[in-house]
């Protein structure tokens, strides 16, 4: 029987550990970046009514200051500054209001699909710019955050980021170098260390071409983790019975579109996961430098709930269904040397392999 919907994320391994072991220095400095956001009277710069919302509060997870921690080499000021900015841009783009009807024109011909995740439970979001469906507008970028959004939610416990799985097959309408460039502004500003593997298939001549040229100059990090024509399941990437069969993908999936199956059933679940997590988040105390490992966790197990050097004490996973899971959960290493580079967001310059994968998003 064909698929036609998503599921939810696996359960952690029974013996999985939160993601980051800090360095003392290291440690320092997201106590000073949460103390940052934590202080009496605190407002967004620029913002009028900056003072932070629940959900602003929900998003900075510890977590989260880590993400931007490592994307800027760990400097305190232009990880709290970053923080700033993308705390402004979240509310002028509307992430906290835009609705799932309000995006829903784009998503009918299935040109983004989330669904399965690889061995390192992590979400897959398919881009497929044959099935482009729409004239370029902003609703475009609007439907490729939300989506991203959701994909987010779907990361399981000790998971923070994604994969893409893009397909140039049957290439559809480009869109223009204008947007291009805000989908890769977007991505690199506002969603640090979020990209886990970019896996791309029927890669242009010229693409491939120009990437080989260029590879030795692009940070070792992101040249890692974009693959061009890979064999997912022989590569050891993803089990079968977790990636499309068809479309080149390899995987024993047989996942057929149909937007009245797949749409409202994926837009519920994702609901229903934030809900979950708000509502543990809750409970944890609705405070900033909260943890995700936390917040993700069963209900039932201890928490140490706010990251911070008075909690010591990291909740162990104790959900028995766990114990099937083989794969350890990914380890984003904190070390300053292991941190995701796309490029300097303040830059007019765009990677061009980087700048297709933000052209796919967008298709």
């Amino acid at each position: 029987m064909p698929d036609h919907t998503a599921f939810p994320p696996p359960p952690a391994p029974a013996d999985a550990q939160p993601l980051h072991q800090l360095t003392a220095g290291q440690a320092e400095l997201q106590e000073k970046v949460q103390a940052h956001f934590e202080k009496d009277g605190y407002k967004i710069p620029g913002v009028q009514d900056g003072a932070l919302t629940d959900d602003e509060k929900f998003w900075l997870t510890y977590e989260c200051t880590l993400r931007y921690l490592r994307g800027t080499k760990w400097n305190l000021k232009n990880a709290i500054d970053r923080i700033e900015g993308s705390l402004k841009w979240r509310r002028e783009f509307g992430i906290y209001t835009l609705s799932a009807a309000d995006v829903e024109p784009e998503a009918v011909t299935g040109k983004e699909v989330t669904f399965g995740y690889d061995k390192k439970r992590r979400p897959a979001v398919y881009l497929i710019p044959s099935r482009q469906n729409t004239e370029e507008s902003p609703r475009q970028i609007q439907y490729t955050v939300w989506m991203l959004e959701r994909a987010i939610e779907l990361t399981g416990q000790g998971v923070e980021s994604v994969l893409l799985m893009i397909n140039f097959a049957a290439r559809g309408k480009s869109p223009s170098m204008s947007t291009s460039k805000t989908v890769l502004n977007i991505l690199q500003s506002h969603y640090p260390e979020r990209l886990g593997a970019a896996l791309i298939l029927n890669v242009p001549f010229i693409l491939n071409a120009f990437f080989k040229l260029i590879s030795p100059l692009i940070d070792p990090v992101t040249r890692e983790k974009m693959k061009f024509n890979p064999k997912a399941v022989e590569d050891g990437i993803f089990d079968a019975d977790n990636l499309f069969q068809d479309s080149g993908w390899g995987g024993a999936r047989e996942f057929v579109w149909d937007h009245d199956k797949y749409w409202p059933a994926f837009v519920q679940m994702c609901a229903e996961i934030r809900e979950k997590q708000y509502e543990q988040w809750r409970k944890l105390g609705a405070r900033i430098g909260t943890k995700e490992w936390d917040i993700k966790a069963s209900h039932d197990v201890p928490a140490s709930s706010v990251g911070s050097s008075a909690a010591t004490a990291e909740p162990q996973d104790a959900q028995a269904v766990a114990a099937k899971q083989k794969d350890v959960p990914e380890v984003d290493a904190p070390s300053p040397a292991t941190h995701e580079v796309v490029g300097d967001p303040s830059s007019s310059e765009v990677s061009p392999p980087i700048e297709k994968i933000a052209s796919a998003a967008t298709t």
